[in-house]
């Protein structure tokens, strides 16, 4: 793993999903098989593989300091083509002092990450206006993590998060996407913990060769999809999580 400590000309962009993103780190150290943000290295200039490097743009907090003060507020969303807590975090803060600042200027945040790490911030999360609080799980089974997101927190421990925010009084969600096999007993694991949930299927095509290894091929169909997401929508309906 090459890490880097780089200065950003920029912090604070804008997003398909959200008005604005605020992305941390270049890279991300989960590197989950499937993980769509593999299209960053045209733009980044890494030779590396993707997964293999992370560039830490230790300049963050100040650059969202002074460009906060130059636009519109709106809901920000961290992150988009990162995870904000991946290890590297713990060392360097940097998502905590970029909600820092968003949550002293009531700018609204979506946080989204694999990692329990984000328990650390909890006081930050509920001193902020219209923060929430997601983790992507995208199976009940380990074993399928393992194979997928080999390099990513346990199940059970991103379950767990989830838990203590939402005690916490944190609005939370779940991001089950993409689908993957066992995803289907997540439901009755999440009842309680989360206020709502998201999904979707697998749209890219960087894991195809490990469905293929692992036998799994009838996993990547529209059937399967389809099947499993209705299945998923009637477990979530019955544990009392709306999906959005």
């Amino acid at each position: 793993m090459i890490i880097k400590e780089i200065s950003s000309k920029t912090i604070l962009s804008a997003s398909k999903i959200y008005p604005y993103v605020i992305n941390p780190y270049t890279g991300c150290q989960h590197n989950c098989s499937y993980c769509y943000a593999h299209f960053m290295k045209r733009f980044s200039g890494h030779r590396e593989p993707w997964g293999q490097f992370v560039d830490v743009k230790v300049n963050a907090p100040a650059l969202l300091r002074r460009e906060i003060t130059r636009k519109k507020p709106d809901r920000v969303w961290i992150s988009g083509v990162c995870d904000p807590y991946q290890p590297l975090e713990r060392k360097y803060m940097l998502t905590r002092q970029c909600l820092e600042i968003l949550a002293e200027n009531d700018w609204p945040v979506t946080i989204q990450t694999r990692s329990p790490l984000v328990v650390r911030d909890i006081a930050v999360i509920k001193r902020g206006k219209g923060f929430e609080a997601g983790l992507s799980i995208t199976t009940a089974d380990e074993n399928t993590r393992k194979i997928f997101e080999a390099h990513a927190p346990p199940i059970r421990e991103r379950i767990k998060a989830l838990d203590e925010l939402h005690q916490a009084g944190i609005r939370t969600y779940v991001m089950i996407a993409p689908i993957l096999p066992g995803a289907e007993d997540l439901p009755e694991l999440l009842a309680g913990k989360v206020d709502y949930a998201r999904l979707d299927r697998m749209n890219y095509h960087y894991a195809d060769w490990m469905y293929r290894k692992f036998g799994m091929e009838e996993k990547l169909t529209d059937e399967y999809f389809t099947r499993t997401e209705r299945s998923l929508l009637s477990s979530l309906a019955i544990a009392g999580i709306p999906c959005v």
